[in-house]
């Protein structure tokens, strides 16, 4: 199947892009896509769509205070956005300036410390920050939460709590996995109640999320490499709720990545690795069996995603009926519960 970047290309309107969370978590709206039908749904109607026995994997990063403001040694402006760290003195970040740094130049950071430009990885830069302070802790006392570039405002004291799941406890993304900004501790409690399990694993989400996709023959795209940790209690709980014939229900496509990066091998492996995996329509799941994910940006990698979830057609049919229906995109914006339709194209 020969795909283009315009297969996957589709109209919004600016001010359906959601620019700030709603007053509630759970307030957001919810499309339900299940092969050809829709149905449109609240959010605090998941625990109606979902079983005794089905399992949620949730995803339990922490976004990090990746963004920094500084300066070049010639004066000039400069914006770091840490992209991962890669050791505890180390990163791999975006740069922004008039002019790129080279490989030596040393930049000054929130006016505080200095970090030094160890060279190029793609489009990316890497740095060694300070060795008198580990560098997670160091970006949280002079970083800034990093929303996505599509929100047009800086974040704010509010964003410090509603751009974090209410589960974060693993620091090191620098982009929320935002379907889980729509649960609350209510919530959670209530699906608990009912018998639907949960189960964790850790994908650190990088800056190149946010990279757009370059070029018109998909085939010729090479996706950004994240983190993921995946513990033996999850591979456990899949098991056990596939042998029950209940649902694994990825929460969020980050969840989704690391689980089918964790399979390649044909069975579900427990352990820390990284994933590049670019998953297109004609692409075969092997773990999830239904997927909560908000809506994503024209032309991007996740929409290919969940078009290989639930089918081409439906998803376009699905967004169409979005916009028209007037749901608020992106990171702050409405969700989707999808069922994987096998037989996808």
């Amino acid at each position: 199947m020969s795909l283009t970047l315009d297969d996957f290309d589709y109209l919004l309107p600016p001010e359906q892009i959601a620019q700030a969370p709603l007053a509630e978590r759970c307030a957001s709206r919810l499309l339900v896509l299940d092969g050809d039908r829709m149905d449109d749904r609240g959010f605090c109607d998941l625990p109606a769509l979902v079983e005794p026995g089905d399992l949620l994997v949730f995803n339990d990063t922490r976004v990090i205070h990746a963004r920094l403001y500084g300066a070049k040694e010639t004066g000039g402006h400069v914006e770091v956005l840490v992209e991962r760290a890669i050791g505890p003195h180390e990163a791999i970040a975006q740069v922004r300036a008039s002019k790129s740094p080279r490989a030596g130049a040393r930049l000054r950071l929130a006016d505080a410390f200095d970090v030094t430009v160890l060279g190029r990885v793609g489009e990316f830069f890497h740095l060694r920050f300070p060795e008198n302070e580990d560098l997670l802790p160091l970006l949280e006392r002079h970083g800034k939460l990093p929303l996505p570039p599509y929100i047009d405002r800086a974040a704010d004291d509010h964003d410090e709590s509603r751009y974090q799941t209410v589960y974060a406890r693993e620091p090191g993304s620098v982009a929320a996995p935002t379907a889980g900004l729509h649960f609350d501790q209510q919530m959670l409690v209530d699906l608990a109640r009912k018998g639907v399990n949960g189960a964790w694993l850790t994908l650190h989400v990088g800056a190149g999320t946010f990279q757009p996709v370059r070029v018109n023959d998909l085939g010729e795209h090479h996706m950004h490499r994240e983190r993921y940790v995946i513990p033996q209690e999850t591979v456990e709980a899949i098991a056990r709720t596939k042998a029950a014939g209940k649902r694994v229900i990825a929460v969020g496509t980050t969840s989704l990545r690391a689980l089918e990066g964790a399979a390649q091998d044909g069975e579900l492996a427990a352990g820390i690795g990284e994933t590049e995996l670019f998953i297109l329509p004609g692409y075969r799941f092997r773990v999830a069996d239904a997927l909560i994910t908000n809506f994503h940006l024209p032309k991007s990698t996740l929409l290919m995603l969940v078009s290989a979830f639930a089918g081409m057609e439906p998803i376009r049919r699905a967004y169409a009926h979005a916009v028209r229906e007037g749901y608020r995109f992106f990171s702050y914006g409405d969700a989707m519960f999808i069922t994987r339709r096998n037989d996808a194209i």
